[in-house]
């Protein structure tokens, strides 16, 4: 898919990767909806994508919220007729003190953040997409969904949903000529990773910060270069791509896949 005056909807595009993603894109020639919780983040974002020479649109949006995702999508509508591109980026950390002993309330918030609204939001992207005859989905998940990621194992199984449901959507291309795939990226500089040691205080924090100083991190505009790429890419459908500083964005295969049989593209190809 060329980009020229395509639309794209991005959420968590207020700052770090969503907001690296909004001006690649824009770069191309594609017009943004910039959903983010945070709405001064998203007026931000609108104003260095204008200042570049595009066009987008700053929506305050909620992600864990059914209404909160229409409202964004029919936003897109009014601003541009619709749209051809959904990035469901948002995200969050389970944060302290570290499941088992986080509550409830922590562990679920981050299930609702990092999968169920990837889940819903791609539920009701896919008939817009289908009135524009296709598009494309996009999912930030992590390498923290394809292994045990024992510093927070909330945010792990939920971004093994992402990489699960994305996988399982490869039949969305010969049915509406939508395609969805996925990003794993390892540590990126962003402010939900350098904004958490900010909730820590005392040998907690100063052990983070050691941590975090030694710790390679991704810039944000190398997964938006990812995100690009797997937008191009017609032929790109259930790919999960892996990222690591210093190495080449890789495809992982899932560990195991099945034979297809006539009507039921469970275990398909990674690419077609």
């Amino acid at each position: 898919m060329e980009l020229n005056d395509r639309i794209a909807v991005i959420t968590g595009a207020g700052s770090g990767i969503g907001r690296s993603t909004a001006l690649r894109l824009a770069r191309e020639g594609a017009s943004i909806v910039v959903g983010d919780l945070n709405e001064e983040g998203a007026r931000e974002t609108v104003a260095l994508v204008e200042q570049a020479g595009g066009k987008a649109k700053a929506v305050r949006v909620d992600v864990t919220k059914s209404s909160d995702l229409r409202r964004m999508f029919d936003a897109a509508g009014e601003a541009y007729g619709g749209f051809d591109i959904l990035y469901n980026n948002a995200g969050i950390t389970t944060g302290q003190p570290r499941y088992p002993e986080s509550s409830e309330e922590q562990w679920r918030r981050t299930i609702d953040v990092d999968l169920n609204a990837v889940i819903e939001g791609t539920r009701l992207a896919i008939p817009k997409l289908k009135e524009r005859g296709g598009g494309v989905i996009i999912n930030t998940a992590s390498l923290a969904g394809l292994f045990g990621f024992q510093a927070d194992p909330v945010y792990a199984a939920a971004k093994h949903g992402v990489v699960g449901l994305t996988r399982a959507l490869v039949n969305l291309l010969p049915e509406a000529n939508i395609r969805v795939n996925c990003v794993c990226p390892a540590v990126v500089r962003t402010p939900l990773v350098v904004g958490s040691i900010d909730r820590l205080s005392g040998e907690e924090r100063t052990q983070a910060e050691k941590r975090l100083g030694a710790m390679p991190m991704l810039p944000p505009e190398e997964i938006a270069e990812a995100v690009y790429e797997l937008i191009r890419d017609d032929t790109a459908t259930g790919v999960v791509m892996g990222i690591t500083l210093g190495d080449p964005r890789r495809i992982v295969d899932p560990p195991i896949t099945l034979p297809v049989t006539s009507g039921d593209p469970a275990g398909g190809p990674q690419k077609r």
